[in-house]
């Protein structure tokens, strides 16, 4: 077992592409989750066991929302259980990658972790709202069923978008699967801040100011609406492209 700067050093290696990703997960939660995959392996862990770790900080915070009164001191102690979990649900891709452990098994839990941290955020807000914030309207209650919606179909059109791609790339032959990729553009990591999982926790540091909070949660809830439809378009014509192709 190399010390923990060989390690870091092949983790850098080992890195996904950083096109389509924001500048928070390029430049904050991958660093991150490569120092965390570091400890990881020199602790013997597997990427699975790390993806339990991801599960057991995001749903901690996720049920503090939902059953504790909203507080700056919870606010902080939220933010912080998120931002860990994201970065060790980076780690649990590092891992893998860096050991060849991964698998079939780990990615599927790795997207049931993911699938079940987006419906809960949502319904933990909900149930904040319901039980502790003095609403405006009631229609308030409607907001958090509205984000979660764009949220899981942003998440399983984006899976499914990326299944079936690689599957007709695949049909069509090497050559067509070998085309080179396009160039990582920097205007687009930029523009992908506002949907970005790691921008998205950085809400619940308002938690402390509940008028505050809601307008942030609102403001993200448009702006992840207005993503997704601009993602569904998108991908719905790369897969008629490769149909078509």
């Amino acid at each position: 077992m190399g010390s923990t700067g060989t390690v870091l050093r092949e983790l850098r290696g080992a890195q996904k592409s950083a096109k389509g990703v924001s500048l928070y997960s390029r430049y904050v939660n991958r660093p991150a989750g490569r120092v965390l995959a570091a400890g990881a392996y020199r602790a013997g862990l597997t990427p699975n066991q790390v993806t339990v770790i991801s599960a057991l900080f995001t749903y901690g915070a996720v049920v503090s929302v939902a059953l504790v009164e909203p507080s700056w001191t919870l606010a902080v102690l939220v933010y912080a259980a998120l931002a860990v979990g994201f970065a060790f649900d980076s780690a649990d891709g590092q891992l893998a990658r860096l050991t060849g452990r991964g698998g079939p098994d780990g990615e599927w839990l790795d997207h049931v972790v993911d699938c079940g941290k987006l419906l809960l955020v949502h319904t933990a807000v909900l149930i904040s709202f319901y039980r502790f914030g003095e609403l405006p309207s009631d229609a308030w209650l409607l907001l958090p069923l509205g984000f979660q919606l764009a949220a899981v179909v942003t998440f399983c059109a984006g899976l499914l978008r990326e299944h079936l791609g690689k599957a007709a790339a695949s049909a069509r032959g090497p050559s067509w699967a070998a085309a080179p990729a396009a160039p990582v553009s920097r205007v687009r990591a930029v523009a992908l801040l506002p949907a970005d999982y790691g921008v998205f926790c950085l809400v619940f540091l308002l938690l402390g100011a509940p008028g505050a909070f809601r307008a942030g949660y609102a403001v993200l809830a448009v702006v992840h609406t207005l993503f997704l439809a601009a993602f569904l378009a998108k991908w719905f014509r790369e897969l008629k492209a490769l149909r078509a192709g």
